[in-house]
């Protein structure tokens, strides 16, 4: 029975975690900074919007200074995920590490750093943090999980059910690499003409009848993902394409995680997105000149910044 839950980075995602996994576990947070612990310590964890709660959890910017647990989330972007695992190393050997990262490579880097049990995931569901103490949860969407190396299949049935005790979505896969790679394609492509536009989520990603239209360019990106997982053997779970007009019809014109990097001028996961999807590309012998220009692109706007 999973009884103590640690989520590790308190950003929206980790937030949206811990303030619902409060209502069905022990939850402890691990925040990079001791201000915002102090925050969560003293005024709890408040969840609005698709979820109304007040959630108690015991935050610590410390490392040594965390509680044993049964069930961590690693919730860091993709960016620090190195510098996080570091923190934990040699700790909380009989724990279970979930990774929600974007793109592909958090599982081989989190090994690296432990011999803890691994479950794959990947979320949808999304949100804004308004403060160290507060997160509106704007989309629903379920997270996805999946056994890595040894793990045995019944234990990711365990921790998604976990989830959805606590008012999230969620679904075990036997096999999660046709789901991540739907995911990485979409977000590979969303992702990246958003921070390159600077557009939210929006009807533009979706409109295809101009010759000028941005959804063909979206389209063609998304042929050349899934030109690379076809190579790779990879039968995807969902048709990227669809999940974007599915997205852009629901109007609510989501900001991807990208988007938000480049408005506030901080590096972006496109080495981990776009990145992966061009290095697996290049090991298939794909074709993938727009996901390569785009990559080379958004590192170009990251080189911008003041």
């Amino acid at each position: 029975m999973i009884q103590r839950v640690c989520v590790i980075g308190a950003g929206t995602i980790g937030s949206l975690f811990a303030g619902h996994l409060a209502q069905v576990a022990e939850v402890s947070v691990l925040t990079r900074r001791r201000e915002h612990a102090e925050a969560l310590n003293a005024r709890g964890l408040t969840v609005r919007g698709r979820s109304e709660l007040e959630a108690r959890v015991d935050a610590t910017a410390d490392p040594a200074a965390l509680p044993e647990f049964d069930l961590g989330i690693v919730a860091c972007k993709a960016t620090d995920l190195e510098a996080v695992a570091a923190r934990i190393t040699g700790r909380f050997a009989g724990a279970t590490l979930v990774t929600v990262q974007n793109g592909l490579g958090a599982e081989e880097l989190v090994r690296r750093h432990g011999t803890w049990e691994l479950v794959s995931a990947i979320t949808f569901m999304s949100g804004t943090r308004h403060s160290d103490t507060e997160v509106e949860y704007v989309l629903d969407t379920p997270t996805w999980l999946g056994p890595f190396d040894e793990t045995p299949f019944d234990r990711v049935q365990e921790v998604a059910a976990l989830v959805v005790a606590s008012g999230l979505r969620a679904e075990a896969f036997p096999d999660l690499r046709p789901a991540q790679w739907s995911k990485l394609i979409f977000n590979a492509t969303v992702n990246g003409v958003a921070a390159l536009t600077e557009l939210p989520h929006d009807f533009h990603f979706a409109a295809a009848t101009q010759p000028t239209d941005l959804g063909r360019l979206v389209r063609a990106l998304m042929d050349e993902g899934r030109a690379t997982a076809t190579a790779a053997g990879i039968d995807l779970y969902d048709d990227p394409w669809e999940m974007n007009v599915l997205a852009t019809e629901r109007g609510s014109a989501h900001r991807p995680s990208m988007l938000e990097d480049v408005e506030a001028r901080r590096p972006t996961e496109v080495d981990f997105i776009n990145g992966a999807l061009v290095r697996e590309a290049e090991r298939v012998g794909v074709g993938a000149p727009l996901q390569r220009a785009v990559y080379a692109l958004v590192r170009g706007k990251e080189a911008s910044y003041p």
